[in-house]
């Protein structure tokens, strides 16, 4: 006969997150514009041509140039994420399922939202090797030397970046120049708890699972410059809204956005094929 009888079931009231990003990584790596209204969003791209100055021609006059203007058209998409709770589970459900399902729908959008730009550097034309390899210094030296022949300035920290895979990203590690902090221009944990990127290189380094090819024989991984990329999203239909269907007695939950991606500049966008299947 046993001395005690205890509970065997405590149901705690706080939900545990899933292992999902809670917000968009690559967002904020791109050229963005927010403040749209229709289906598709027009990006203008202006330079000179690679115009260098010139002395007065042998009339007296100084020769005239037109500036190189290219425009891109991003088409603008809707997306939706719809979840469903019935009276019952909103009222007898385990922690806050309302948060619960205001927080999952938000993250759903965020993701695809990465999963958009991706898609569009996955159109990148400029790689390293078309060979996939194990990430190396020289790798990387090779993407930036590339970078800097179709004309990126090596020195523009604040707009350059990686986005890798965690295989890429353990493969640096074994490598002293990324580890030592004599290489490392800015530390993940120098600005914060919100500084999630580390600097090295001159470039700004960020994990992604959310990378084409992920943890195959050929890991589809990037440095670019901010403005190779554009991704547009109407501000105004950016929203959640949420109610209750009185006829199914069901509660809802619906995250919305119009939005589209598009490839800017592709000398400004170099592919790194790495072997992650075997890091």
């Amino acid at each position: 006969m046993a001395t005690t009888a205890f509970n065997s079931q405590i149901f705690i009231q706080e939900a545990i997150p899933g292992f999902e990003s809670q917000s968009s990584d690559l967002r904020r790596t791109v050229h963005t514009v927010a403040n749209i209204r229709g289906t598709s969003a027009t990006f203008l791209v202006a330079d000179s041509g690679s115009a260098v100055a010139t002395t007065r021609g042998a009339d007296g006059l100084i020769p005239a140039r037109p500036d190189s203007l290219t425009q891109s058209t991003a088409t603008l998409t809707e997306y939706h994420d719809l979840v469903r709770k019935t009276e019952y589970t909103i009222d007898f459900g385990q922690a806050d399922q309302r948060q619960i399902a205001i927080r999952t729908t938000n993250l759903v959008i965020n993701k695809k939202i990465d999963y958009d730009i991706i898609g569009q550097l996955d159109t990148a034309t400029n790689q390293v090797s078309a060979t996939a390899d194990l990430a190396s210094l020289s790798m990387v030296a090779a993407a930036m030397k590339k970078l800097g022949e179709n004309g990126i300035n090596p020195n523009d920290s604040e707009n350059l970046f990686a986005v890798v895979t965690p295989a890429f990203y353990s493969q640096l590690m074994q490598i002293k120049e990324f580890t030592s902090s004599d290489y490392v221009d800015v530390k993940p944990m120098a600005g914060g708890m919100s500084q999630k990127m580390k600097r090295w290189f001159g470039v700004n380094w960020i994990q992604s699972n959310l990378l084409t090819g992920m943890g195959t024989a050929t890991e589809k991984c990037y440095i670019y410059h901010r403005d190779a990329i554009g991704h547009a999203i109407d501000k105004a239909t950016f929203k959640i809204d949420a109610g209750f269907n009185d006829e199914q007695a069901y509660y809802w939950v619906r995250a919305s956005a119009n939005m589209g991606s598009k490839m800017l500049q592709q000398g400004g966008v170099v592919q790194l094929l790495h072997t992650g299947n075997v890091a």
